[in-house]
């Protein structure tokens, strides 16, 4: 008998283009659980720098994964930065498979690395802070009010990130922005108890994603050497500091998310739950 926890529920996905991000596993492990998927990206297809990830079609791909799984799937193109946009993609989700019934937020954007304030410019503020504060204020409110329409509660899970509460020299900008978005989910936690609505925030430490490419490809233009050899070196080293020994997967991540939208969790509204191999210990 197949364990079908979220049968009957629409979960609306963001981020979830990219081979190897914590959305695409998101959307992976609800549709398994039974969950149809609502996958959500700024663009169609997203670029991965790993090996064997060539022919990748982003969206289309995660389309058809899940409905390998025998679940519905829509992928829909929207910024999160721009609320026309994602109102669109609420509407388009609810006309197409009726409601939503999960939102999950994995959409955010790096910025520069290992760049001190008094380096960092306007431009890069504004835009980090457009997608990952914003972005998450927008998605929240969208399906929100969907989900308050429709009368009978929901979940919202938002993945932020362990740098939302320990302070990294030269990452200022990113830090400083899931910061906000940290205090926003806890305070839309509180503002949607009501409703029936819960709300949980997810602090993954370092995860071995394609998150951080623009970073790798610029030093491997800097510094003449193949991108794959710079990522292995930076996460051997960040590995040797986490108690695992390991970086994480995206996958456990998507497990924990998955545990949170389950009627298991319903009592832990308002959680921030971090999952970093120990480190934060």
């Amino acid at each position: 008998m197949e364990n079908l926890p979220l049968k009957g529920k629409v979960a609306f996905v963001t981020g979830a283009a990219s081979k190897r991000g914590i959305g695409h596993s998101v959307v992976l492990r609800l549709a398994r659980d039974g969950a149809d998927i609502v996958a959500v990206s700024r663009s169609m297809v997203s670029k991965s720098l790993f090996p064997g990830d060539e022919d990748w079609e982003g969206l289309k791909s995660v389309v058809k994964e899940v409905e390998s799984l025998g679940r519905r799937a829509i992928a829909v193109e929207a910024h999160v930065e721009d609320y026309n946009e994602v109102n669109a993609a609420v509407e388009k989700a609810v006309e197409e498979l009726g409601k939503i019934d999960i939102l999950v937020n994995c959409a955010g954007i790096r910025g520069p690395v290992n760049e001190p304030i008094i380096d960092f410019n306007e431009k890069d503020w504004y835009d980090v802070f457009r997608v990952n504060v914003l972005g998450a204020f927008n998605v929240s409110k969208a399906v929100a009010r969907q989900m308050i329409k429709q009368g009978g509660g929901g979940k919202i899970v938002h993945i932020v990130s362990l740098a939302a509460k320990v302070p990294t020299p030269g990452s200022a900008i990113y830090n400083s922005s899931k910061a906000a978005q940290l205090m926003m989910v806890k305070i839309l936690a509180l503002e949607l108890a009501p409703y029936n609505i819960d709300v949980y925030a997810v602090n993954p430490g370092a995860i071995a994603t394609n998150f951080r490419d623009e970073y790798f490809e610029r030093l491997s233009r800097e510094k003449g050497v193949p991108t794959e050899k710079l990522r292995e070196e930076e996460w051997k080293k960040v590995a040797s500091q986490i108690p695992k020994g390991r970086l994480g997967r995206p996958e456990e991540v998507a497990e924990l998310v998955s545990f949170l939208v389950s009627e298991k969790a319903e009592y832990l509204t308002g959680a921030v739950i971090d999952i970093t191999g120990g480190i934060i210990a």
